[in-house]
């Protein structure tokens, strides 16, 4: 068991679980690689942020008669069923689906709260998103402000949590860095005011950065979406295979 993959979303699948069903507090945990205080929280709903719940059942991680055994059996070990598919990107700016852009400021809301130490740069990289996006959304002055509720980027599935732990700890070695004093002349986070010329060459710079992002992701949208569409084709065959078999 201790080499069992987790499930693809392992906050979001333990909450459903604790909506769901009744198994014990340790046997999620277990099978969602948790603390069981974490789990605690959940069924307590005392989370930092209320999870979206995941069906570990329609994913194919879990079956009913998994968890009907682990509820008949509170000492019973769930096995995982189907280990969740490991995605790998290339490089180049993220694509996001389209049903999930809208959730894209939720969760650049809920880095600046939680990690105000992680860098715009890394914050773009991490949800495929512009700086202008990410200063509106600090400045307040965002068009859908007034909607936009902080949300886990994990959860909303913008990003792995290795991802989000990877730019965590990138940005706390770099302020440890930073944290004496820097030699004279040496670049720092924050940065001496520059003449006007060089904000509009900067500017420039920017967005042709953009613009260059943009096509970039547009390639990488029409690679993704065919495979994500071969991707559902087989796990529908693989789940109609098993029905015909079952069925036989």
């Amino acid at each position: 068991m201790a080499d069992q993959p987790t499930p693809l979303m392992p906050h979001a699948t333990a909450s459903w679980l604790v909506d769901n069903t009744a198994l014990s507090f340790t046997q999620i945990a277990d099978f969602c690689g948790l603390h069981i205080l974490e789990v605690q929280a959940m069924a307590d709903d005392l989370a930092s942020a209320k999870y979206t719940g995941r069906d570990p059942v329609h994913s194919g991680e879990l079956t009913h008669e998994e968890i009907e055994r682990g509820q008949a059996d509170s000492n019973y070990k769930l096995k995982m069923q189907k280990a969740p598919v490991d995605v790998s990107r290339t490089k180049g700016p993220r694509y996001t689906p389209v049903s999930k852009r809208q959730d894209k400021p939720d969760g650049i809301a809920w880095i600046l709260r939680n990690h105000p130490e992680i860098s715009d740069a890394q914050i773009g990289k991490l949800i495929g998103t512009t700086r202008n996006t990410i200063n509106a959304i600090r400045e307040r002055s965002h068009w859908n402000i007034s909607n936009i509720q902080p949300k886990d980027p994990v959860t909303l599935g913008l990003c792995s949590q290795r991802e989000l732990d990877a730019a965590v700890a990138k940005a706390a070695k770099r302020a440890a860095a930073n944290e004496p004093a820097g030699v004279e002349g040496e670049e720092t986070e924050v940065a001496a005011p520059v003449a006007p010329r060089d904000d509009k060459q900067e500017l420039i710079a920017e967005l042709r950065r953009e613009r260059e992002e943009a096509a970039k992701a547009a390639a990488e949208a029409a690679q993704e979406a065919e495979a994500e569409a071969w991707l559902e084709a087989k796990r529908a065959a693989e789940e109609q295979g098993e029905t015909e078999a079952n069925q036989g």
